[in-house]
Order: C-alpha cells, then structure tokens, then sequence
C-alpha cells in the first residue's frame, strides 16, 4: 500500500521543478478550485518538437503542488499528442501515494489548467488558419 505522502510527493512539494512564470508563454491557463482555494497557473513554450519550455505556480495545497511539479516534469520535451495521452490515473500513479477520493481534484487541478490551455491553443490556431 502507497504510503499518504510518498517521498516523491513531497520532494516536489518541497522542492518543487519548474517554478515560475514565462516571458509571452504560447500555453498558458490557470484553474481554481473554489472548494479547497487551489490555484494553478501552467506555461508552456512550443516548437516544433513540442514543449521545450514549461512552467508553473501557484497557491496550493502540497498534493496540488507537487502534482504540478511532477507534472512539469511529464511534459518537459513531450510532443503534443503524447501529452494528451496523459491520463488522470497515470498523474495519480505517478505520485506514488494513497491520495484519497476527496483530494483528487487536487491531483488534477494542474492536468486540468493544462488541458484546457491546450484546447485554447489548438482553437487559436486553427482560427488563424482560417483568414
């Protein structure tokens, strides 16, 4: 049995990768989760072989934070078809630790602002490739 907090979640949580912010990222989306106060912000850089730069920060919890970092890491150098291809359970199977049932939007708050800044990126760009 995965201990609460396994010595992954908190050494991102601790130590967390990849924080901070991105001079005019190309990906960037925040989420809040109005019942726990969890805010997220997720940056990524892009070229053709994917994301060659990303970034995160926020005001959150330590499962939140740490899945965040993680998370940062997951991606770092990844096509963008492989990171749709991430799903909740591998996030939460990454973390190595018995997150209850209660804070796994906590997990998820991080895959959530990237997801959703991609969708807002690939709109964007199929929009411009209309005029």
């Amino acid at each position: 049995m995965a201990a609460l907090y396994s010595e992954i979640l908190l050494d991102h949580f601790r130590h967390p990768r990849n924080y901070g912010s991105l001079a005019a990222p190309d990906v960037s989306n925040e989420q809040f989760n109005p019942l726990c106060g969890d805010r997220i912000r997720i940056e990524l850089k892009l070229d053709q072989a994917g994301v060659n730069e990303v970034r995160f920060k926020g005001d959150a919890c330590a499962i939140c934070t740490a899945a965040a970092s993680l998370l940062t890491e997951l991606v770092l150098g990844a096509h963008l078809t492989e990171i749709n291809a991430i799903t909740d359970a591998q996030l939460i199977a990454a973390l190595e630790s018995d997150i209850q049932p209660a804070r796994l939007q906590c997990v998820l708050l991080p895959l959530q602002a990237l997801r959703e800044g991609l969708k807002s990126y690939v709109f964007s760009a199929q929009q411009n490739q209309r005029f």
